[in-house]
């Protein structure tokens, strides 16, 4: 398979640093590794030193916590790898001594699992780390490839079948949903289910179902706990698992004036179309979907995460509804500014400005998003 220029290329050369730990998150399969691969590919193998966290034996390798034995394993190395870090015990500990004690040492870690990175990096590394994400692909990534008519032929099968880089391998529609189907049966949850709180996987299929039929729209913690038999806390704690292994992302309610404005929930979505409809079984085409809106939704939600972080813009997004059911798709705080879109798959229906908004946001800009400009939205 071809490699496609990642959109974190620039920026991960620059986080590169002495005596610094660049972290590279991103959910099984986005294309670490590949990455990687294709970044040691630029520097000369006597340079580096590269190991996996899920091998017994490059463990043992940093097992010893002593100043002598990481000299002994890195001499004369400018640069230490270390894949699904997270798997090695105190890996923080092992890394702050590491950089503290190896005058010049670059280290990279990647990893899969927000929430053990975090558990394990966080403290140990504070002011030693820098942290970049890896998504499946973007379009401004499939944009430095292909042209306009060809992105818009893929339109549909990128809404149906999602971005995960190898995906691009397999031509036929039934081989793209038989991978798809194998990640959620393979890699999707395996950081959560050996996460040793975690001792019912069907709940989290299901309530990753529920999720799935509920893109765009509130969710409600009380109506899913009740649905799924398992108590409110369970759901909140579940949520925050799938979002910390990049499954899906939760977006809150935005409010600065108004009494009606709705704030305590939140909506949900996948970072990948492909993955919710594997979650579903449904790969139906488009033009028989009664789902297509959230489809779109979520497409759009996404790709605009990843353009956010690629280009490293700081940004808050939310949704804004009020109780009488005026309400924006999407809402975005950038230095103090609002913005406000509106996501239609069907162009020629009409969208403006929501009234309440507008009078308590009145410098706050508007767009409607359709099929006609997302382009410009996304890339």
């Amino acid at each position: 398979m071809k490699f496609i220029e990642r959109g974190i290329d620039a920026l991960f050369a620059r986080k590169v640093l002495p005596n610094k730990v660049l972290i590279l998150l991103g959910a099984r399969r986005v294309g670490k590794t590949a990455f990687i691969k294709n970044y040691l590919s630029t520097i000369p193998k006597k340079d580096y030193l590269q190991l996996n966290g899920e091998d017994i034996d490059d463990a043992m390798l940093l097992k010893e916590r002593s100043v002598s034995n990481y000299i002994r394993l890195l001499a004369d190395k400018k640069l230490l790898i270390i894949d699904e870090a997270q798997n090695i015990p105190e890996i923080g500990l092992i890394l702050k001594l590491i950089v503290d004690s190896i005058e010049g040492i670059k280290v990279i870690a990647t990893g899969s699992s927000v929430f053990d990175l975090s558990n394990k990096l966080g403290e140990p590394l504070v002011g030693r780390k820098n942290t970049i994400y890896l998504f499946p692909f973007a379009q401004m990534e499939f944009a430095k490839q292909e042209d306009y008519k060809e992105t818009i032929t893929k339109l549909e099968e990128r809404l149906l079948f999602g971005s995960y880089p190898e995906l691009e391998q397999y031509p036929d529609w039934k081989d793209k949903i038989d991978y798809l189907k194998e990640i959620i049966n393979s890699y999707l949850l395996k950081d959560i289910l050996v996460y040793e709180g975690i001792k019912q996987s069907n709940k989290i299929l299901d309530l990753l179902k529920l999720i799935a039929f509920q893109v765009g729209q509130e969710v409600s913690l009380q109506e899913l706990a009740k649905h799924l038999g398992i108590s409110k806390n369970t759901v909140e704690s579940y949520l925050d698992l799938l979002s910390k292994v990049f499954v899906i992302y939760k977006v809150p309610g935005f409010s600065r004036n108004l009494r009606k404005e709705i704030t305590k929930s939140n909506r949900w979505y996948f970072y990948d179309n492909g993955i919710r409809n594997a979650i579903i079984g449904n790969f139906t085409r488009l033009d028989s979907r009664i789902d297509v809106g959230a489809l779109w939704e979520n497409y759009l939600a996404s790709e605009r995460i990843k353009y956010q972080n690629y280009t490293q813009k700081s940004v808050a997004n939310y949704f804004w509804r009020t109780y009488d059911q005026q309400e924006l798709d999407w809402l975005e705080e950038e230095n103090g500014s609002l913005k406000g879109f509106e996501f239609k798959w069907n162009e020629n229906r009409k969208a403006k400005i929501p009234t309440a908004f507008g009078k308590a946001y009145s410098e706050a800009g508007f767009e409607v998003i359709s099929k006609k400009n997302y382009l410009d939205f996304i890339t």
